[in-house]
Parts: structure tokens; sequence; C-alpha cells
């Protein structure tokens, strides 16, 4: 049984299962709040307030999900890209914490450098939470849309207050291809690839498309 309530501005959801309901409601006003942002710095203490609301319990199954899908993968790939996932979620979950506990986000008085970008992210984060069949992200998927938000904020987070790419610097992607830094630019060469995949944080990175070597 699904219902069909609306989780976004002028959106209908694709079906979303009824046991998921109160998400929905929870995942639309989330993404609300975090349009409201105007700054670097009030963008992370909205990002800070709604990671907290996760409790240890959920940051264990979303750890658990991440293990098992990892294991999923070929090696060496496996091997390879292992730490670069922890350090997308995890390691920037930990970097957003600290920056909230020691004030950091009250001396980010900046505006969000493309506010434009950033909207167009909030007006997808409630459809892309309930994508069950995108197979968009570089991320192992989360069927949970609670946990999907979590990978949202996260990169919101990256992208949006660090200006960093969604992805770490150096994650390697099939092919041997590799988010790289040079001076104070990131590129990627998937970049303007996942462009057709509506949910991919791909669309809303800071990261320039790199050309092919």
């Amino acid at each position: 049984m699904e219902v069909h309530d609306r989780i976004g501005p002028g959106r209908e959801s694709p079906g979303i299962p009824e046991e998921y309901a109160d998400e929905a409601g929870l995942i639309c006003e989330a993404s609300q709040r975090i349009r409201t942002a105007r700054t670097r710095g009030e963008l992370g203490l909205i990002l800070a307030h709604e990671v907290q609301q996760y409790s240890l319990f959920d940051l264990q199954i979303i750890g658990g999900r991440l293990y098992n899908e990892i294991e999923k993968l070929p090696s060496p790939y496996r091997e390879a890209i292992r730490p670069y996932f922890h350090k997308q979620l995890f390691g920037a979950h930990h970097e957003l914490l600290s920056f909230h506990r020691r004030g950091a986000f009250d001396r980010m008085n900046t505006p969000l450098a493309d506010p434009e970008t950033f909207l167009k992210f909030c007006d997808m984060l409630p459809e892309g939470c309930f994508a069950w069949d995108d197979a968009s992200e570089r991320n192992p998927y989360f069927r949970n849309p609670k946990n999907r938000l979590f990978y949202y904020l996260i990169a919101a987070f990256s992208m949006f207050v660090l200006g960093e790419p969604g992805h770490p610097v150096g994650m390697p992607f099939p092919g041997g291809f590799k988010v790289e830094q040079r001076g104070r630019d990131y590129y990627c060469l998937i970049r303007d690839k996942e462009k057709e995949l509506v949910h991919s944080i791909c669309n809303f990175c800071p990261a320039k498309q790199s050309e092919e070597s």
C-alpha cells in the first residue's frame, strides 16, 4: 500500500510506502529549514541540529549498512574505496559536530557561494530521499529514507559549508579516475556525466569537470 502525499514544493511523491509516511513529512520540514540558510554559518548550524537528531543506534545502523554494501564490491576496488566512504559520511559527520561544538559556525558570515544551486539541492532533497530505484550515488544505497537524508545532510555540509566536493579528494571511481584538488579548485571526471541522474549529489558539487586523460 502506498501514500501519495506532497513531499516537496509542487511535487507529488512517486509512491511512498505507507510505513514511511511520517518520514515524508519530517524530511520535507527538514528541507524547508535548510533552505532558509543564507550564510555558511547559518547552514552549518541548521545541519548540525538536523544530524543531532540521529541517535547512536541510528548511526550504528547506517554504519552497518555501509559496511555490508562495501563488502559487496569487487576486490581490490573494495579495499581502495572503503576509507573514502567512511571519510565521506562519518569523517564529515565528526567534523560538522566539531565545528558546532567550538562555535565555528558563529564566525562564518560569508554568504553561500552559489545560492541558486543550493536551493535546487533543497528542492531535490525530499524526493531524493524516496528515490528507491535511483542508482545515481557513488555511495552505498540506503533504502530507509531517514538514512538517505543523513547522506544528503552530510553532503550539504561538505559542498555548501566547506565548499568541498561531495566525494572526498582522492576517492577512486571505476576506471581508475579520482577526485582531484589543484590549488584551491577541485576536479572530477564524472562531474557532468551524472546530470541525467537528478538525485545525484554530483549535480550540486562545487568540483569542476576534469578532462579525460
